[in-house]
C-alpha cells in the first residue's frame, strides 16, 4: 500500500480542549506510522493529501445501534418486515455510518429469523469488506415473559441459560432487556439472576449492555456489575456511584428524545402529538438530561449511542448525540470523548476511537473545530478506514 501524508490539517483527539495545529499524519501498510508536526513528517515518495483547514478526528463508534430497523416514526412496524428486506436495511445503514464518520457500530437488538439473530449474519457478511463499520453484535432482546414474539423471553430462572444460549448463536455480546412489560417500572429481574448471567457471559469472554429506562432497572443493572447501561433515563446519586464503583459505562441516546420532538410537527401518530404524549415526551427528555449530569458528577464513563433504528432516529446522526451531550452538561471535548474512546473502551477495542501511532489508520476529517462546536462532527470530508479512503 502507497504511503499516505495527511498534511497541515489540525488534531482533535480528545486529548486536549484545543486544537492542535499544523499536523501531519503519515499513514503506511495501513497504519499510523507518524503523527507530528508538518515539518517532522517526511513526505518523500509519499502521496501527500492537502488537509489544510480540516480537522483530524478518530472514526467515530456509536455503542447502540441496530442495524437491521430502518427508524422513522414506524420502527417498530417496520422490525416485522421480511428478513431479507432487513439484511437489505442493515447494508444500506452500514454505509451511511460509514459516510458520516462512524466506524464502530454495536449493534444491540435484532430480530430473529430461523432461529437466528438476522445481526449475526449481517456481521459476518460485512466483516472485512471496506466502506463497512466494523461490526459488534449482541443478538436478539432478552426480556421478561410477555414481550413480543421477535425477542428471546423468560423469567429469573432461565435468564443465565438464555443468555448463554445467544452467545452460542455466535453472538459477541449480550442485550438484556430491563423494563417491565405493560410499563411497570419494577425491575423485570432481581440482582441475584442478572449477576449470574453477567458473571456466565464474563467467563466467556464477552459482555453485557442492558436497557433502562426506569430506575429501578438501572439500579439492578449497576448492582449485578453489568458492562453498560443503555439510555439510563433515569439515573440517581446512588445508581451513579454504583456504576463507577463497579466500571459500568453509560450508553446516552438524547437523539431519541430530539427526534420523538420533530415527530410533533411531520407525523400524524397520536403519541407523539397528543398533548398527553408531548408532556410524556418532555418530562422524560428532562430526567435524561438530568441523569448525564448525575453520571458525569460520579465519574461515570459515558459513550454515545444514537440508538437508531431501535428507535426514531436514522443512521448516520451520531453526531446529533454528540451535540445533545454538550446541551446536557459535557464540555465539547468530553462529548467527542464520548464518541470516539470511550466507545472504544466499551467494546474491549484497543484502538477503536483513538489515533496513536502503530494504531489502524481510522480517521475522519471533518470541517470545523469540534472542540468548540460538536455540530462540525455533521460535516465529514474525508473518511479513512485502515489506511484507505473509503469517503
Amino acid at each position: 500500500m502507497a504511503r499516505t501524508i495527511l498534511h497541515d490539517a489540525a488534531l482533535a483527539d480528545g486529548s486536549s480542549d484545543s486544537l492542535r495545529l499544523g499536523v501531519s499524519v503519515a499513514i503506511a501498510d495501513g497504519r499510523i506510522e507518524a503523527v507530528g508536526a508538518n515539518d517532522e513528517i517526511d513526505g518523500a515518495g509519499a502521496a501527500v493529501i492537502d488537509a489544510g483547514g480540516a480537522v483530524i478526528v478518530p472514526g467515530m463508534v456509536d455503542c447502540h445501534s441496530h442495524l437491521t430497523m430502518q427508524g422513522g416514526s414506524h420502527w417498530i412496524a417496520r422490525g416485522d418486515d421480511p428478513p431479507e428486506v432487513l439484511r437489505q436495511v442493515a447494508r444500506e445503514n452500514a454505509r451511511r455510518l460509514v459516510q458520516a464518520g462512524v466506524l464502530w457500530a454495536r449493534d444491540v437488538g435484532a430480530p430473529m429469523a430461523d432461529g437466528r439473530p438476522l445481526s449475526v449474519d449481517v456481521r459476518d457478511e460485512l466483516s472485512g469488506k471496506a466502506g463497512n463499520p466494523y461490526i459488534r453484535v449482541a443478538g436478539t432482546w432478552i426480556g421478561k415473559t410477555g414481550y413480543p414474539d421477535m425477542w428471546v423471553t423468560t423469567d429469573d430462572d432461565g435468564l443465565k441459560n438464555a443468555a448463554l444460549a445467544q452467545l452460542h448463536l455466535g453472538t459477541d455480546l449480550l442485550k438484556i432487556y430491563m423494563d417491565a412489560p405493560g410499563g411497570v417500572k419494577d425491575s423485570p429481574f432481581t440482582v441475584a439472576s442478572v449477576k449470574a448471567a453477567t458473571d456466565a457471559v464474563h467467563a466467556r469472554g464477552a459482555r453485557v449492555a442492558c436497557h433502562s429506562g426506569y430506575l429501578d432497572g438501572a439500579r439492578v443493572a449497576a448492582l449485578a456489575g453489568v458492562d453498560s447501561i443503555e439510555h439510563g433515563f433515569e439515573l440517581d446519586d446512588d445508581i451513579a456511584r454504583t456504576m463507577k464503583k463497579n466500571n459500568v459505562t453509560l450508553t446516552s441516546t438524547l437523539s431519541v428524545f430530539a427526534s420523538w420532538e420533530t415527530f410533533t410537527r411531520t407525523t400524524a401518530i397520536e403519541r407523539f402529538t397528543s398533548e398527553d404524549g408531548r408532556q410524556r415526551i418532555a418530562k422524560r427528555k428532562e430526567a435524561a438530561y438530568a441523569s448525564i449530569a448525575t453520571a458525569k458528577r460520579a465519574g461515570v464513563r459515558i459513550a454515545t449511542g444514537s440508538d437508531f433504528g431501535g428507535g426514531s432516529v436514522r443512521a448516520g446522526h451520531l453526531a446529533w448525540e454528540v451535540e445533545l451531550l454538550v446541551a446536557a452538561g459535557l464540555t465539547p471535548r468530553e462529548a467527542l470523548v464520548a464518541a470516539t474512546r470511550a466507545g472504544g473502551e466499551l467494546l474491549g477495542d484497543d484502538h477503536a476511537g483513538r489515533i496513536e501511532t502503530g494504531m489502524p489508520a481510522d480517521l475522519v476529517l471533518v470541517h470545523g473545530d469540534p472542540l468548540s462546536d460538536a455540530r462540525a462532527l455533521w460535516r465529514v470530508w474525508a473518511v479513512f478506514q485502515g489506511g484507505t479512503r473509503v469517503v
